[in-house]
């Protein structure tokens, strides 16, 4: 049996898999914000459970919403701040008592997106999270690539290409610098345009059901950022030319998105062609909590 732990900023989720990816056991709780003791003790508790559940002893893995520094395997890159400089690895493995695969969470999502998702049968697999935060992996032959410095598909924290004066220099982001394509094109960033433009603060979803409703100011605001979202991917067709992109967290939900990214991406790659998919994961939000088990697919 496998066990995947998606250790993610509001949520931490556990699944138990069987060996041909049939779910057999999964178990949800709260994050503790801001506390990396309690996160750890909490993910113990879940996998306890979830041993309990299927009756034994399961491979852990693990997906953090950052990295893992290649030498000294401390946190980096994490959007949950707490995890930063934190020897997570070595933590959870004294925890737990057995060795644990720790990667990060949207390499996770490319990993099950490649493996038996969405992007199965495509040799290079971009999976994009955009969700509160915004990140992406990348999965070649179905494994994810991670680089000498571990940070392969640190997408979120490139600038916004092509910026319109009014862009910049952008909006002060968790990692320091100013104008991270995070800030402009997570379900937070949609949201925070929103709140500037409407001087009141309104979900996503909300957003777009006022879209849907005739509200000039949500379609002013969703073309801009889907727009945003065009840009920052045509960098990527330009620079690694996927066979398919892949869309997780909570903005990959809205429909709209596959229909109006597209076009913008051709609008401003290099090429004058652009045939590549734009897909939903098929797994949805359990796309990062299953690669996480399938850390330990070849033993």
């Amino acid at each position: 049996m496998l066990i995947g732990i998606d250790w993610g900023g509001t949520k931490i989720e556990g699944i138990a898999l069987r060996p041909d990816g049939a779910e057999a056991a999964r178990l949800r709780r709260d994050t503790p914000r801001h506390d990396y003791d309690g996160c750890i003790a909490t993910i113990g508790e879940i996998i306890a459970e979830l041993e309990r559940r299927i009756g034994g002893p399961a491979s852990v893995g693990i997906g953090i919403p950052g990295s893992l520094e290649p030498k000294s395997r401390l946190g980096k890159g994490a959007s949950s701040t707490w995890l930063l400089g934190c020897p997570v690895e070595r933590d959870l493995t004294e925890r737990l008592g057995r060795t644990v695969r720790v990667e990060n969470d949207a390499d996770c999502l490319a990993a099950s997106e490649a493996m038996d998702g969405a992007g199965a049968g495509h040799n290079v697999v971009f999976a994009v999270i955009l969700g509160s935060g915004a990140g992406a992996g990348i999965a070649v032959g179905g494994r994810a690539h991670h680089g000498p410095n571990n940070s392969g598909g640190e997408w979120g924290h490139n600038p916004l290409p092509y910026p319109h004066q009014s862009e910049l220099p952008g909006r002060p982001c968790y990692c320091g610098k100013h104008g991270c394509l995070e800030t402009w094109v997570s379900g937070r960033g949609f949201e925070a345009d929103y709140a500037l433009h409407a001087g009141r603060e309104r979900r996503a979803g909300e957003i777009m059901d006022d879209m849907r409703a005739g509200d000039r100011l949500s379609g002013l605001l969703w073309g801009r950022y889907v727009d945003r979202v065009a840009r920052g991917l045509s960098v990527v067709v330009n620079t690694l030319d996927p066979d398919i992109l892949v869309m997780g967290g909570g903005m990959s939900n809205v429909p709209e998105l596959y229909a109006d990214l597209p076009p913008l991406i051709a609008r401003y790659t290099f090429s004058t062609v652009f045939h590549t998919p734009v897909v939903k994961s098929l797994h949805g939000d359990s796309s990062g909590v299953r690669g996480a088990a399938w850390l330990w697919r070849d033993g």
